[in-house]
């Protein structure tokens, strides 16, 4: 795939992940639509990129789902279609089950599962009219194995996967491609963005994060992944491994998460 005058709409792109894929993107010469609820940093990013791109801004709260079919109709009106969705927007988790609200819970499905889900399901008609299209989500880890503090985290991107792997048997026939991308410890303010128990923002980096692989590395091979149209990718370092243990050795993976003294980062 050349990404040269593809459209391509990247959710959560005022920061971490998605603003090193607008960068990415725009010097390949793709035509960019950038959403996240922060219009200020999404001109901020708009101006850090090549600007030859073709740029169009929509400030977007995914959770608010009524308002994503006018956005959709806004972006096909600038562009006239839509040929790669790149569901990024998210939030993380730190706080036990006991500790954490209902509202909380519904909050991170809001956003990070049934967002996505409506995204998609306003894009999917522009594709399917075109027969083209590919749909990236960007999962975790966590879609793949849960531990402690990452409870309803955990069940949003397990969530995904489902959802999606229905989705790319159901429309393989309209030529729309599904490329799921479980990213490690990458270093950006997941962590810090994170929501405590009582819905309040973590304001801490987990050491691991800090640890992780820059953004624009990871948006490098995870770019290598979609031009091949990959169906689902795993990229990070050594807790990738996490994957593969629960996958093929589920009762030692238990066995050692129930040991590990799992922690929650601590605002400094």
């Amino acid at each position: 795939m050349n990404f040269k005058d593809k459209v391509v709409w990247i959710t959560g792109a005022s920061s971490g992940i998605g603003e090193h894929f607008a960068y990415a993107l725009a010097d390949q010469g793709a035509k960019l639509i950038l959403s996240s609820r922060n219009e200020r940093e999404l001109e901020r990013v708009k101006n850090n990129c090549n600007n030859n791109s073709d740029f169009l801004i929509i400030p977007l709260d995914v959770a608010a789902f009524d308002t994503i079919p006018a956005a959709v109709e806004k972006a096909v009106a600038h562009f006239g279609g839509i040929h790669i969705l790149i569901n990024n927007a998210g939030v993380s988790q730190r706080s036990l089950i006991k500790d954490t609200t209902f509202e909380v819970d519904h909050r991170i499905m809001s956003i990070n599962y049934l967002g996505t889900i409506a995204m998609t399901k306003a894009v999917l008609p522009v594709m399917v009219k075109q027969q083209e299209g590919q749909i990236v989500i960007i999962s975790s880890v966590m879609g793949k194995a849960g531990v402690p503090y990452r409870s309803a985290y955990a069940a949003s991107k397990h969530a995904l996967h489902g959802y999606f792997d229905s989705l790319r048997s159901e429309f393989f026939r309209d030529n729309i491609k599904v490329t799921i991308i479980c990213p490690g410890y990458v270093r950006t303010n997941v962590t810090i963005n994170a929501l405590r128990g009582d819905g309040s923002k973590n304001n801490a980096m987990a050491v691991e994060t800090s640890k992780g692989m820059e953004p624009a590395y990871f948006v490098r091979k995870a770019m290598r992944v979609i031009r091949k149209e990959r169906e689902e990718v795993y990229i990070g370092g050594k807790e990738i491994l996490t994957i593969y243990v629960k996958r093929f050795l589920p009762g030692f993976f238990s066995f050692v998460v129930k040991r590990l003294n799992f922690k929650p980062e601590v605002a400094r």
